[in-house]
């Protein structure tokens, strides 16, 4: 058999796929079978297509096909399967899903891991790393409902006194399929403000940073008010930090991107 043989959860890294490792560039060469999973986090439509040029064809696959991943383990049973992962492959609660059922059903799962947001965030904007707390997911409402969860665990990490990364949905519609819609930082405060609205919680004078299109050439910072955050346009994919208590290093930093 192959040593090769089995399913190969291979990071991009974010955004840019000059930043995927030599290594990871050579193991889905070798792969008899590339997928490259659209879901959990996005490359621009330039890179998609300079990643095919690279690495050869692929097949972009969503979130039924991940968190089911029944033809996926049949294919690494007899070959080699590549799943490319935008930034590292083992960020997602779905993949580590995804590798654990490998192992059940004996099939060996190889990881090459990738530059993720996390890091790239949290050593760009300038606060200490050790000092941010649970990171969250601000979700899309769905209807009449409100997620209310990740910004009780914002405030968790306010009274600890901790930074929280905020990772933008997505997918407005909640199912992982089809054409994929990154939020807006318009709508990410929005979601903030009906959050803090519902659960009593006074939010205007916060400062938070806005971190877009991180990884590429493009990429951008911007530090200020909710109003400030709210009326930028620009960009394709967005996250947030939102900070604790600064210590003067800390606030030294983050001037670098008020406006």
């Amino acid at each position: 058999m192959n040593s090769d043989n089995g399913l190969w959860l291979i990071g991009v890294g974010p955004g840019n796929i000059g930043l995927m490792s030599l290594d990871a560039i050579e193991a889905v060469k070798r792969c008899d079978y590339r997928f490259l999973e659209g879901y959990t986090a996005l490359l621009p439509t330039d890179q998609e297509e300079e990643l095919e040029n690279l690495v050869g064809e692929y097949k972009k696959i969503m979130r039924p096909d991940v968190e089911n991943p029944e033809d996926l383990l049949k294919l690494a049973k007899g070959g080699a399967v590549a799943l490319m992962v935008v930034g590292d492959p083992l960020q997602a609660t779905t993949h580590i899903d995804l590798q654990l059922r490998a192992a059940e059903a004996n099939i060996g799962c190889h990881v090459i891991h990738g530059i993720s947001i996390t890091t790239i965030v949290t050593g760009v904007v300038g606060l200490q790393s050790y000092r941010f707390g649970r990171q969250v997911t601000l979700a899309y409402p769905y209807g009449d409902y409100l997620a209310t969860s990740p910004f009780e665990l914002i405030l968790e990490n306010l009274e600890r006194n901790l930074h929280t990364l905020v990772l933008l949905d997505l997918d407005p519609s909640g199912m992982g399929e089809g054409e994929q819609q990154p939020m807006s930082p318009r709508g990410a405060v929005e979601i903030l403000q009906l959050s803090a609205k519902k659960l009593k919680h006074d939010i205007e004078d916060w400062n938070i940073v806005l971190c877009s299109d991180m990884g590429t050439t493009s990429q951008r910072i911007n530090y200020g008010s909710l109003d400030h955050i709210s009326a930028i346009e620009s960009g394709d994919i967005h996250c947030m930090v939102i900070p604790g208590r600064l210590d003067d290093l800390e606030q030294e930093a983050l001037a670098r991107w008020k406006a």
